[in-house]
């Protein structure tokens, strides 16, 4: 006995049905997968209501901003008005603290990273540098105090740095919600303020880039001066940050971590919230404009703009630009953080010291100077 015949369109349907997912993880695992995102990005930042035209927005630097700047913040009525301590010429770096050994995409203190400590060598003129770290060792294992010094990049800094080796326990005991899963980027966070806040000075991520010394706001009687993130100012960004020891400022944003997880967010404790403390307690804060530290910004645009080709016509204009201002692109630039999570992929994973000497983009031409003359050649 013959079956019913079968509808030709439902099994049409049903195979496109199945065919989704398979397509879908298909371009996941794809080698073009890099691009497909940054294609979705690069459309979903160009819609007409994206968020980020009001971060790239155009802005005008306001009194108390250059005030800041310019080491003309006046001393606060409140609480001691005595004169203050500079704050340490000191920067630190936190880096490696998940193990690439177990997590490869946590990757290893790379070339990238011995620029970023350069700049604090060559433009900071830093008095201090301490690298904290977990795991430092290249090739990657997964002994905790496996020698840094196996990493070359770390072996040719090591007469410029401190290495402070912070275990694994003592990571894991800074997490307010033990049981979340937390990145590293937001341990990270509350070891930068507790190290700010011990110690005092200047925390740089390892994408931060400082083009001359902090003089004027080691100097400021407030006892943080933090960055403003965007045109819009819609945060204040830890990925720099200057610090007396024992700021009142920084106590009371190191205690909104109490019982936060931060499995659930990204960078509300770590942008929006000092934001929110600086409304409330102005007092206590010197804020910069967004050129400071934080311009150009993450988004795609401007992420083109540091990275882009220049002609010779262009590159000379810009090179001398930049030596008119010190070593920054503008005026009050003090430094530039890159952005790697928006540019790792396009851009920055790509540089070596020879694109770095001789392709002839902003960003180069910014960070050209930190390169010490035998790296990179054979």
């Amino acid at each position: 006995m013959l079956g019913m015949p079968r509808d030709r369109g439902f099994v049409r349907r049903r195979r496109v049905i199945i065919s989704i997912p398979f397509i879908l993880v298909l371009l996941y695992f794809s080698p073009f997968w890099p691009s497909v995102r940054q294609f979705g990005d690069h459309v979903r930042q160009k819609l007409p209501f994206a968020y980020q035209w009001k971060v790239q927005q155009d802005f005008v630097p306001t009194q108390n901003e250059l005030d800041c700047i310019r080491g003309r913040t006046p001393r606060s009525n409140i609480g001691s008005d005595g004169e203050k301590d500079p704050i340490p010429n000191h920067v630190h770096f936190i880096y490696g603290l998940s193990n690439p050994y177990n997590k490869p995409s946590a990757g290893t203190f790379d070339f990238l990273c011995y620029l970023a400590v350069r700049s604090a060598i060559v433009g900071m003129k830093a008095k201090n540098i301490s690298l904290h770290y977990t795991y430092l060792a290249d090739p990657p294992s997964p002994d905790p105090n496996a020698s840094p010094l196996s990493n070359p990049w770390i072996k040719r800094l090591k007469d410029d740095i401190a290495l402070v080796h912070h275990t694994p326990e003592e990571m894991a005991a800074l997490k307010s919600s033990p049981d979340a899963t937390w990145q590293a980027a937001h341990v990270s966070d509350i070891l930068r303020l507790k190290l700010l806040q011990e110690q005092g000075g200047i925390y740089m991520d390892m994408d931060a880039f400082g083009f001359r010394p902090f003089t004027n706001l080691l100097k400021s009687p407030r006892d943080i001066i933090l960055g403003h993130e965007g045109g819009n100012r819609g945060g204040l960004c830890n990925a720099i940050m200057v610090a007396r020891k024992n700021s009142a400022f920084v106590e009371r944003w190191l205690k909104e971590y109490d019982g936060a997880d931060l499995s659930k967010e990204w960078n509300y404790h770590s942008v929006v919230l000092p934001k929110e403390l600086e409304l409330q307690h102005p007092e206590e804060v010197c804020t910069l404009p967004p050129s400071g530290f934080f311009w150009p910004t993450w988004t795609w645009d401007h992420i083109e703009f540091m990275h882009e080709k220049l002609g010779s016509e262009e590159a000379r204009k810009w090179a001398a630009e930049i030596d008119r201002n010190g070593g920054s692109l503008y005026e009050d630039q003090l430094a530039y953080h890159a952005w790697s999570q928006m540019a790792w992929e396009r851009h920055l994973s790509k540089l070596t010291p020879q694109l770095v000497r001789t392709r002839d983009t902003r960003f180069n031409l910014l960070v050209r100077n930190f390169l010490q003359d035998d790296v990179g050649v054979a």
